[in-house]
C-alpha cells in the first residue's frame, strides 16, 4: 500500500515537470503572437499610411517570420538522437557487468568491449565513456542528459526554451532558430524604430496603437542584444568545432586531453554542422554529416595537412566531470 502511494506520487511529480517544462516554450509563443499582431495589425494596418509601405513591409516580415516559425518549430519537435544498439550493452555483458564487485576488473570489460566500437574519448581518469543509467557505452561527444532522462548523441546543453536537448540531430535547426530570431527582432526594431519617434514626437494621435508600437521596439530590442551574444557564441563553438560542454570541458581522447581535438580547420568546421552543399545552409533540412555516432578528430587529419601539424596544441587539463549532464 505504501509502496504504491510513492509510486503513484512519483508519476504525479513527473507529469507536473513535464507539463511545467514547457512553460518557457509558452511564454516564446505569446510573445511571438503578440508580435505579430502588432507588427501587422497596430504598425503596418493601422498605422502605416503609405500602401506601397505597407505591402513592402508586410511580404518582408512573413519572409522572415516563416523562416523564424519554421526554425523553432524544427527545434522544439525534433528528436534527440540517441546511440544505436551497438553501443549497448548486451544481456549477458550487463549481467557479467552488473555481478562483478571488484571496479578494476568491471574497467577492464569496458576497455575489452569498446575496442569494437569506434570510440576514441575517456573519462578524465582514462576510462571508458559508460553511462551506468542507459547502460551504454558512451560514444564520443555523447553525454546523459538527466532533463531527458537519456543519452543523446553529441550533446551541445539542454535548452528550456525550446524544452529538448540540443545535440546532433537539431543542432543545425537551433543555430538557424537563433539567427533568425536575430534577423527577426532587427527587422522589427529597424521598421519600427521612426514611427517610435513620431509617436514620441506627437506627430501621430495617441491612440490604442502607440502602446503596440512603443513596446514593440522595446521588447525587440530587449531580445535582439540577448540573441546576439548567444548566437555569436554558438558561432564561435561552431567555428572550433565545439559543443558547449566541450567548451567548459575538454575531451580526453586516448592520448590524453586535447581542446582542439575535433578542430578540423574554420571550413571543415562548419560543414560538420551544415552539411558540404551550401544550398540546405539556410533551409531547416538535415544536412549535417554522418551518424553522430563517430567524428573525424584532428589527429587523423593532420597527417593529410601540414599546416595543422605546424599549430602549436593547446594545453587543458581539466576532467571529464559533467555533473548530471554526462
Amino acid at each position: 500500500m505504501r509502496r504504491g502511494w510513492k509510486m503513484a506520487l512519483s508519476g504525479g511529480l513527473r507529469c507536473c515537470r513535464r507539463v511545467l517544462s514547457w512553460v518557457p516554450v509558452l511564454v516564446i509563443v505569446l510573445v511571438v503572437l503578440w508580435s505579430y499582431y502588432a507588427y501587422v495589425f497596430e504598425l503596418c494596418l493601422v498605422t502605416v499610411l503609405s500602401p506601397a509601405e505597407k505591402v513592402i513591409y508586410l511580404i518582408l516580415y512573413h519572409a522572415i517570420f516563416v523562416f523564424f516559425a519554421w526554425t523553432y518549430w524544427k527545434s522544439i519537435f525534433t528528436l534527440p538522437q540517441q546511440p544505436n544498439q551497438k553501443f549497448h550493452l548486451s544481456y549477458t555483458d550487463k549481467e557479467r557487468y552488473e555481478n562483478e564487485e571488484r571496479p578494476e576488473v568491471q574497467k577492464q570489460m569496458l576497455v575489452d568491449m569498446a575496442k569494437k566500437l569506434p570510440v576514441y574519448t575517456r573519462t578524465g581518469s582514462g576510462a571508458v565513456r559508460f553511462c551506468d543509467r542507459c547502460h551504454l557505452i558512451k560514444p564520443d561527444r555523447c553525454h546523459h542528459c538527466s532533463v531527458c532522462a537519456m543519452c543523446v548523441l553529441k550533446m551541445d546543453h539542454h535548452c528550456p526554451w525550446v524544452n529538448n536537448c540540443i545535440g546532433f540531430s537539431n543542432y543545425k535547426f537551433f543555430l538557424q532558430f537563433l539567427a533568425y530570431s536575430v534577423l527577426y527582432c532587427l527587422y522589427i526594431a529597424t521598421t519600427v524604430f521612426s514611427y517610435f519617434i513620431k509617436y514620441w514626437r506627437g506627430e501621430l494621435p495617441s491612440v490604442r496603437s502607440k502602446f503596440h508600437v512603443l513596446f514593440l521596439l522595446f521588447v525587440a530590442c530587449m531580445f535582439f542584444v540577448s540573441l546576439v551574444i548567444l548566437f555569436g557564441y554558438h558561432c564561435w563553438l561552431v567555428s572550433r568545432n565545439k559543443t558547449t560542454l566541450e567548451a567548459f570541458c575538454t575531451p580526453v581522447f586516448t592520448s590524453g586531453p586535447e581542446k582542439n581535438g575535433f578542430n578540423l580547420g574554420f571550413i571543415k568546421n562548419i560543414q560538420q554542422v551544415f552539411g558540404d552543399n551550401k544550398k540546405f545552409w539556410l533551409i531547416p533540412i538535415g544536412s549535417s554529416p554522418g551518424d553522430g555516432h563517430s567524428f573525424p578528430m584532428r589527429s587523423m587529419n593532420e597527417s593529410q595537412n601540414p599546416l595543422l601539424a605546424n599549430e602549436e596544441p593547446w594545453e587543458d587539463n581539466e576532467d571529464d566531470n559533467q555533473g548530471n549532464l554526462s
